[in-house]
């Protein structure tokens, strides 16, 4: 009896203990850190406005990226008298080379009117870092990520453009700043706690976790705390931009604030694109069949699933067809495992017999891929789910006709399937691409080029003149506010 009151006794003291941090401890650390920043900013000597964006891989040369340089060009345009940082964590490139990097690859001219914040911690927001609990634990290492930045810099805005939501809370509530997003794809989605409901593999629900009722019935639950979680995060940003309407279905379904959610399709450089002579198949130099893809090499762009598609193809073509076939793999590789993944679609492809069908061409420079988007004929794309799709629309633009995956973005927002306004071609499985492969090869001239027509003619929505008009109306409020 004595021994369980000193239990009771010590329980109720922690207890206690745990409300007092809760309550009073843990309340004057934060208004004591949030003293701290608001000092930083009040002696920082840059007295105009300073705009942070949040992007520490703004040297890989994808989508995010381009979305990220459109941005900061247009901000540079009507705000000439603001300062921007970029918080990056490639501590490997320097200033001039980012700045060179993007004018080669995307073919913007920034003004060197640009600060950069590096970041050491950047390993903290790595997936191979977290072999499991991998959400929660990218999410909790970009609050270390975002913590570095603070630390580093405090600016009057911050503009996260990769999706790192666990920051929002930080910058707006500790940082003092005011907060926008720009958000490619949903950390997680209903889409994935489906795939995990339904016990259905793939690359973020390994087979011994699909296959064991337990472990899964374990993952939906962390899937569905993580989600909440990640919502709360998420709707503390002021404005939120997304870039598709399936991107904007899962955000308005999880973060539940669809009033200052913005749809803003990202840039793509149609214009240019659709200014190139759109070539026969008899204007073409080469008697190739041309196949394109232009993807990163990261898992979720599948590539396997294009070999694949190629090994079923070539069961359906003819001889003499195939040996004209060439499926040229276009993308950048970020780092060593990157590097890693095209070594192994390489030796995929020596499994399948199709190398010499197939061509990899690694962070090739901007006038290499248009010289190569104006000598194929089909464009192909394979992730599942992909938030948009900004090649999938920058091949159209070129007049490729493209295959996309039947989900996400391409689905959502740029291929038409319809008779009389097709556009291009969706398919989900090796099979399926190859037939549309085969069925697009053995077209009429005249059917190939009015889907082509079709498909440069319904891009021009996503240019990058419309992102820009519609990215400073969305942040407009912020600059008026600080001006009243």
């Amino acid at each position: 009896m004595y021994m369980t009151l000193i239990i009771l006794n010590m329980l109720f003291m922690i207890a206690i203990f745990k409300i007092f941090c809760m309550f009073i401890i843990l309340p004057i650390l934060l208004i004591t850190w949030k003293r701290l920043y608001a000092k930083k900013r009040a002696e920082r000597s840059r007295k105009g406005t300073v705009v942070g964006f949040f992007h520490p891989y703004c040297n890989s040369g994808g989508g995010g990226e381009r979305v990220l340089w459109a941005a900061i060009s247009a901000m540079q345009i009507r705000y000439p008298d603001i300062h921007i940082i970029i918080y990056t964590g490639d501590l490997d490139a320097d200033p001039e080379q980012i700045l060179n990097k993007t004018e080669k690859v995307f073919n913007f001219k920034i003004e060197r009117k640009i600060e950069f914040v590096y970041l050491h911690k950047r390993k903290w927001v790595e997936a191979s870092m977290y072999p499991y609990f991998t959400l929660l634990g990218q999410s909790l290492g970009s609050i270390l990520l975002g913590i570095e930045a603070l630390n580093n810099f405090v600016p009057d805005i911050y503009i996260d453009t990769m999706g790192y939501a666990f920051t929002y809370p930080l910058f707006r509530y500790i940082g003092g700043c005011r907060v926008a997003s720009y958000t490619h794809y949903p950390t997680i989605s209903t889409d994935m706690l489906r795939h995990v409901y339904r016990r259905v593999i793939s690359h973020n629900n390994r087979r011994v976790i699909a296959r064991n009722p337990f472990l899964s019935a374990a993952k939906i639950t962390y899937y569905k705390l993580f989600a909440f979680m990640y919502g709360w995060a998420g709707s503390s940003a002021e404005i939120i931009m997304v870039n598709s309407s399936w991107t904007e279905d899962h955000i308005n379904a999880i973060w539940k604030c669809p009033l200052k959610t913005h749809r803003i399709y990202p840039p793509c450089d149609v214009k240019h694109l659709t200014e190139l002579p759109l070539l026969n198949d008899d204007e073409r130099s080469s008697d190739d069949i041309r196949i394109v893809s232009v993807a990163q090499f990261r898992p979720e762009k599948n590539h396997p699933l294009m070999l694949r598609a190629m090994y079923e193809l070539r069961s359906i073509v003819k001889e003499e067809i195939w040996e004209k076939i060439r499926l040229i793999l276009i993308g950048s590789c970020r780092n060593t495992d990157d590097e890693a993944r095209v070594k192994d679609m390489q030796d995929l492809s020596k499994y399948f017999a199709l190398d010499e069908n197939v061509e990899f061409k690694l962070n090739i420079p901007y006038s290499e891929l248009v010289s190569e988007l104006q000598k194929a004929t089909i464009g192909l794309h394979t992730m599942w789910n992909e938030h948009f799709g900004i090649n999938v629309v920058e091949c159209m633009a070129a007049g490729l006709i493209m295959v996309a995956h039947a989900s996400g973005g391409p689905r959502a927002d740029i291929i038409e399937t319809q008779p009389g306004s097709q556009n291009g071609f969706l398919a989900e499985d090796a099979e399926g691409y190859a037939t549309i492969i085969a069925h697009i090869i053995n077209m009429h001239i005249e059917d190939r080029n009015a889907i082509r027509m079709a498909a440069r003619a319904s891009v021009s929505r996503f240019s990058n003149e419309v992102f820009e008009k519609e990215f400073l109306r969305t942040i407009e409020p912020f600059f008026r506010q600080k001006q009243e």
